[in-house]
C-alpha cells in the first residue's frame, strides 16, 4: 500500500503536520508513506523517519500549470493508493484526482470536495469558520483513516550534516562553547500586521544582553535582513549578533533548525521559527496580534503566548486596515522583558504534550494583557 501525503506550504505548518506523521506511520506500519512537499521544505523533515521517502513538488510560479500537469502524471507513475491534503486548495484537488489515487482524502471545500472520496467537514459555528489549530486539523484527517488518537506534541530532528553547520555558525558568530543563547525573531512571511517593531527588538535585546548578561541571536529570512541588522544597531551591545550575512553554505533550514535547537529561549511573532523552536524542544514566548492564536496552536507545554485584548484584533488581515498595528505596536519591551525573565528563572520543561482529549479541540493558554 502506497500513501501519498500533500503536506503544507509553510515551514511551521510542515512542523505542526509532524503529528499527524507519526499517527500515520504508527497506523500504516507496512504502508509506504511519502511525503508530497515544496523543495524549499524537504529539509524541515530531515533527520525524522516517518516518510519512505519525499517528492518535491513545486506548485507556485509561472511554470505551475504545466509543472501540475507533469507532477499528476509523475503520481500516476507511482500507483498511489491513498493521498491525504494537507494542503488545501482546488489545484492539490485536482492533482490528487489526476493521479489516479483510488482515495483522496481531505477537508470539505466549496468545489475541491466534489474531487476527494474521503469529505471531513470543516467546523463552523453560524456559518463561519471556528478557529482550530492546524495540528488538530491535520491530524483528524489521520483519524478519518482510522488512526488512534495521537500525542500533540511536535517532533523534528537534525542530521549530524545540519548539526555541523550548526557549528560552523556557532564559531562564524564568535560565541564562545557553552555560552547561553537565545533567539528573536520579530518577522514572518505572513505579512507586516504580525511584525513587531525593530525599535522593540533592539530593546529588548539590549536590555536582555545588558541586565541578564545572554546572548541574543536575531534570526531573519531573506527579506528580513535589513531589518535585523537594524535591531543589532539599535541594541548597540557586542552580546547582539544576527544570522543575516550568513555565507551561503550556512544558510537555509537544515542549518537553522540546528542553530534553534541550540537556544535556550525563542521570542518569536507568530511564524514558522517558533514551531520549529517547539518541535526541537526549545521554550517560546510567542507574540500574537492580527492572528487568532487558536489557529497555530502547537500545544507546546510551558509555552508562552502574549497578546492585547484590543477590539479591534483580532482582524486576520496581512495589512493592519487601520494603519496602526497597535497589537503588536503595544505589545511592550516591558512586557515581553518579563515573560523572558520569568521564562529563564523558572526552568521550563521541554516535556512532550499528552495525548489530545476530544475531537477539535479548542482549548490553549494565552496571555491577554
Amino acid at each position: 500500500m502506497r500513501i501519498g501525503i500533500m503536506l503544507p506550504n509553510w515551514i511551521g505548518d510542515v512542523a505542526m503536520a509532524t503529528p499527524t506523521l507519526r499517527a500515520l506511520r504508527k497506523h500504516f506500519a507496512d504502508a509506504e508513506l511519502i511525503g508530497l512537499v515544496r523543495p524549499y521544505a524537504t529539509a524541515v523533515l530531515a533527520g525524522t523517519n516517518w516518510l519512505d521517502r519525499l517528492i518535491p513538488w513545486e506548485h507556485r510560479g509561472w511554470r505551475a500549470i504545466p509543472g501540475n500537469i507533469q507532477f499528476a502524471r509523475q503520481l500516476r507513475q507511482e500507483r498511489i493508493d491513498t493521498i491525504v491534503l494537507l494542503r488545501h486548495s482546488l489545484m492539490t484537488s485536482l492533482v490528487a484526482r489526476a493521479s489516479g489515487a483510488g482515495r483522496i482524502v481531505g477537508y470539505e471545500r466549496t468545489l475541491g470536495s466534489l474531487l476527494l472520496t474521503d469529505s471531513v467537514p470543516i467546523p463552523k459555528r453560524d456559518g463561519k469558520l471556528v478557529p482550530v489549530s492546524a495540528v488538530d486539523r491535520y491530524l483528524n484527517l489521520a483519524y478519518a483513516l482510522g488512526c488512534p488518537l495521537e500525542s500533540r506534541h511536535l517532533e523534528l530532528r537534525t542530521t549530524p550534516q545540519e548539526e555541523a553547520a550548526g557549528d560552523a555558525i556557532w564559531q562564524w558568530l564568535r560565541i564562545p562553547t557553552g555560552q547561553p543563547a537565545m533567539m528573536l525573531n520579530t518577522g514572518g512571511a505572513y505579512g507586516a500586521a504580525k511584525h513587531w517593531p525593530v525599535e522593540h527588538g533592539g530593546n529588548l535585546a539590549s536590555r536582555i544582553a545588558t541586565e541578564l548578561g545572554m546572548r541574543v541571536i536575531v534570526n531573519c529570512g531573506p527579506a528580513e535582513r535589513a531589518a535585523a541588522d537594524e535591531i543589532v544597531r539599535l541594541a548597540a551591545h557586542p552580546l547582539v549578533t544576527n544570522l543575516a550575512h550568513l555565507p551561503s553554505p550556512l544558510r537555509g533550514i537544515g542549518p537553522s533548525k540546528a542553530i534553534i535547537g541550540r537556544m535556550q529561549l525563542m521570542v518569536s511573532t507568530d511564524s514558522g521559527p517558533r514551531h520549529l523552536a517547539a518541535a526541537l524542544g526549545v521554550p517560546t514566548i510567542s507574540l500574537f496580534g492580527p492572528i487568532d492564536p487558536a489557529w497555530s496552536t502547537n500545544y507546546q507545554p510551558g509555552g508562552v503566548k502574549l497578546r492585547l485584548n484590543l477590539p479591534c484584533a483580532p482582524c486576520g488581515k496581512r495589512i493592519c486596515p487601520l494603519q496602526h498595528q497597535k497589537c503588536m505596536r503595544d505589545l511592550s519591551v516591558e512586557m515581553v522583558f518579563a515573560a523572558v525573565q520569568r521564562k529563564l528563572v523558572g526552568k521550563p520543561t521541554r516535556s512532550a504534550a499528552k495525548a489530545p482529549s476530544a475531537y477539535f479541540p479548542s482549548d490553549f493558554a494565552t496571555s491577554v494583557l
